[in-house]
This record gives structure tokens, sequence and C-alpha cells, in this order.
């Protein structure tokens, strides 16, 4: 590679400039920057450039993956594809969280509500039933809760809700 001209000094030294922000991961500013570098004189800097901005590219439109550890990460996880309304991500998270912590009555009860919200009725009436059996407490939660509409008119679910109803 021919150094001596001035035009190509300048587009190596914005080349090693670009590849450090790369290396740092701040994609969006060594994107622009390799794309000055890819409309420089010299062919073997702009083709190395090129390469760096599809990466660049990449990278900027996929986010990254969350790191999920604990029954909680795993848990808020599911709770936030829920309200995506991806549903099979959600599960898939409250699954993981339910299998690292299996008394967490929140993590029962979050299924409960997938379930309810993908209208498997059976699953949620026994996930709900769990969860209330974990913490008394999730059944007055369950009254107020948008997530059971789809159960309001299920006797089971007012038997479940309203025990002290149906003891008459």
């Amino acid at each position: 590679m021919e150094v001596s001209n001035p035009e190509v000094e300048r587009q190596l030294k914005l080349y090693e400039e670009a590849i450090e922000l790369f290396q740092q991961q701040k994609f969006l500013k060594a994107k622009q920057a390799l794309e000055k570098v890819a409309a420089g004189p010299s062919k073997e800097l702009a083709d190395r450039a090129s390469i760096h901005v599809r990466i660049c590219e990449q990278r900027i439109s996929k986010p990254a993956e969350p790191v999920l550890r604990t029954a909680d990460d795993h848990y808020h996880h599911g709770v936030a594809m829920m309200n995506l309304g991806r549903w099979d991500d959600a599960r898939a998270a409250l699954d993981k969280a339910l299998k690292l912590s299996p008394k967490a009555d929140y993590v029962v009860y979050a299924l409960a509500a997938l379930d309810c919200l993908t209208g498997e009725t059976e699953s949620a009436m026994e996930n709900l039933k769990q969860a209330i059996a974990l913490r008394p407490e999730n059944r007055y939660l369950a009254r107020n809760d948008e997530d059971f509409a789809y159960l309001q008119d299920d006797p089971r679910f007012t038997e479940l809700l309203y025990p002290e109803g149906s003891a008459s």
C-alpha cells in the first residue's frame, strides 16, 4: 500500500480511528467514518472499510440479546415479551424462570395470565390455582387483572377467586 500520497495517509489515519471505534462497539460512529474511508483513493483500504461497514450495519440493526441468568431475569423478559404479544418467547422465558425457581408464585401467576391471553383455559385455571396456593394474595390480584378477562364468565374462575361466595 502506497502511503506517500497525503490523501492515502489521511484515509489510513481515518481507517485506524474507525477501527478503534469499531472495537469499542461504537458501530454508528465507526460506520460513518468507514464510509468516508471507503470513498478514499486507496482501493485496498476502501475494500476493507466496506466489509466493516456491512458488519456495523448488522450490529446496529440487531439489538444485543439480553443476558438472562436468574429466574427474575427470565420472568421480567417473559413479561416484556407478553406485553409485546410475543407469546412463544414469553412462554420460553417464563418456563425457564419456573425451572430455576419452581416455587415462585409470581412466575406461575404470569404463566396463568399468558395461558389466558393465548386462550388455554385449562392450563390458565391450573396455573392460577397453583399461584393462589403458593400465595393466597394472588386471588385478589387476579380479580382486577385484565389479563384474565377471557375467564370472567367461567364459573370455575369465579369460584377460585371468590371462594367465600361459593360456600353458601
